[in-house]
């Protein structure tokens, strides 16, 4: 742990009182739409972000008006597993109390834009009923846990989905101020300490996130997580696990310290052990992360810092036992399967592409609408993914014949029917509503995809696959980093861009051209797609293809993103 002075943000989790904050006080003030300073800090423990439309600052302003003040709320849902009845009331809830859409994000959570400052008791009281939750959904804790919803090994899946949401009620906080301020629960008797076993009175140094990936899928994109585990299965039965740690994707522009980070498979747990050894990585990040410097404080940063054989020197001692050599495993892709599949049960899942994680209704796609007929007819589950698509997962073959025209009258059963370049694509919020976008990304990405999609065609690549992704600022909460495209945005309507990331997000991309002109965009690649096109070896992808031809370097690992390595270099992990 850091000997500086702790970050501002240390004080306030400590002077929270265990999440606290003076949040009930802020929030039966009705003379702004805001909450203090601290108390947007503390509400993100409880899944909430303070945002305006930055679409009407500056009108706003000339009006000497406050500005446009709302909050997002993300749920939790572990795994992305969510039952038609907690769809339905996701949806209700977003008409009666958010802006008339759901988003589903790229860590299988939902999330609510436009929620004013009256409606958040009443929208998380809404969410409880639905069985759900947003408590640690941000803030210096443990995060949504990500799963592969791997439908086509539905009894691997249902293994892999416990032992997802065991470790997300394990590390959850045990803080009762979740319970009192939002669902008007008992308060902490007199006299009675109150204790958070896991984190203590200042959680983590900053966010941790967890994923769990089924091979061959990566779709969970392990190597940007802090902690993943990649099941190992053996004859249809779930072994064990890889654990891999220090992985993590946000990076600040222009700070040669901060980068992003892929994660090292750093050994072998049993079943048995996966909760244990998850609680003892947090406790080693708990302790030694830096408490100093919240750009230098996630997982990747202390084991940069102190070594990779440090961290498993101190995890090994904390468990008591070491981890068991890593066993092999192999991932083909970071994408979704899309379209009708059957499992071996007999049971079938259809995968739609949602673009931009964006469900709501337009003139010409009900998508919302159609989404919530199935959802009062479906007896399965809807299983979100990393990807920010949707599952209409265990449909029984009656079923299907019941809901298949429900598809063709909404117009969602095509949702799939697009380019492959579109289908590999993700995409975040950024504006208006995200505080530190610097530029476009959900509203511009689909703009964008149609302008190279006439490159892609024009070369005959139209049903090639290469992932591309976007965000609008360095904290790439759309992992561009380990895309094969990937675009950050620097300034409105201006964009770094990155080549090189792998197909199954095992690498990280290297920067290609800086502050580029969202208009120059189609005609910096479209060379490139075109070389791609004649020039490709068969079956490498876009990615490996930039290193072969010397558009890119490859990118190892850590503060090597920031060096100029020689294009062979990436065989070297």
């Amino acid at each position: 742990m850091s000997e500086n002075k702790p970050s501002a943000n240390e004080g306030i989790k400590l002077n929270s009182n265990y999440l606290r904050g003076t949040i009930a006080e802020g929030l039966a003030d009705p003379s702004t739409g805001a909450m203090s300073a601290d108390d947007q800090q503390v509400l993100k423990f409880h899944g909430i972000y303070q945002q305006d439309d930055r679409d009407l600052r500056s009108a706003r302003r000339q009006q000497r008006l406050e500005k446009a003040y709302s909050f997002m709320i993300r749920i939790r849902v572990p795994g992305g597993v969510a039952t038609p009845a907690q769809w339905l009331a996701v949806d209700r809830l977003a008409t009666e109390y958010a802006n008339g859409t759901i988003k589903l994000t790229t860590r299988q959570a939902f999330q609510f834009h436009g929620v004013i400052k009256s409606h958040l008791k009443r929208s998380i009281a809404g969410i409880n009923q639905a069985a759900m939750d947003t408590i640690a959904a941000c803030g210096d804790v443990n995060r949504n846990v990500m799963c592969n919803p791997n439908p086509h090994l539905s009894a691997v899946h249902a293994a892999v989905l416990k032992i997802a949401q065991g470790l997300s009620d394990h590390l959850t906080p045990q803080t009762r101020a979740y319970h009192e301020l939002w669902l008007d629960g008992g308060k902490v008797p007199v006299g009675e300490e109150e204790v958070e076993p896991i984190y203590g009175k200042t959680y983590l140094p900053r966010k941790f996130k967890i994923s769990i990936a089924v091979p061959p899928s990566n779709d969970v994109d392990i190597f940007a997580n802090d902690l993943s585990f990649v099941a190992i299965v053996e004859a249809g039965k779930l072994m064990g696990f890889n654990v891999a740690v220090g992985g993590g994707m946000g990076m600040s522009q222009g700070l040669e310290t901060s980068f992003p980070r892929l994660a090292e498979v750093i050994g072998f747990c049993t079943v048995a052990q996966t909760i244990e050894v998850a609680e003892q990585v947090v406790l080693v990040q708990r302790d030694y992360g830096d408490r100093s410097d919240r750009k230098h404080a996630r997982l990747k940063y202390t084991i940069e810092d102190r070594g990779l054989e440090w961290f498993k020197a101190e995890l090994h001692s904390h468990l008591g036992y070491p981890l068991e050599p890593a066993r092999p495993y192999h991932f083909e892709s970071n994408g979704d399967r899309y379209g009708w599949s059957e499992d071996e049960r007999g049971n079938f899942h259809l995968n739609l592409f949602i673009q931009g994680g964006r469900v709501l209704d337009t003139p010409s796609y009900p998508l919302r609408s159609g989404l919530r007929a199935i959802a009062q007819i479906h007896t399965g589950d809807f299983r979100l993914t990393a990807n920010q698509n949707l599952i209409i997962a265990s449909v029984t073959p009656a079923q299907r014949q019941t809901i298949e025209p429900v598809l063709d009258q909404y117009g969602i059963k095509d949702s799939h029917f697009k380019s492959a370049l579109r289908l590999n694509s993700l995409a975040c919020v950024a504006l208006p509503t995200c505080g530190l976008a610097l530029a476009e990304a959900e509203r511009y990405l689909p703009d964008l995809l149609t302008e190279l999609e006439e490159t892609m065609e024009a070369n005959g690549l139209r049903h090639d696959a290469i992932t591309i992704r976007m965000s609008g600022c360095p904290n790439g909460c759309a992992r561009p980093y380990l895309a094969e495209i990937g675009f950050v945005g620097r300034a409105p309507g201006r964009y770094n861009v990155y080549l090189g990331g792998g197909f199954a997000g095992q690498r990280l991309s290297k920067l290609y051209r800086e502050s580029v002109r969202a208009e120059a965009i189609k005609q910096l690649l479209e060379p490139l797609i075109a070389h791609y096109a004649r020039a490709r070896n068969v079956g490498e992808r876009f990615g490996d293809f930039c290193i072969r031809a010397g558009y890119v370097a490859a990118t190892l690992n850590g503060s090597d993103f920031h060096q100029n390595l020689h294009p062979e270099a990436h065989n070297a992990r």
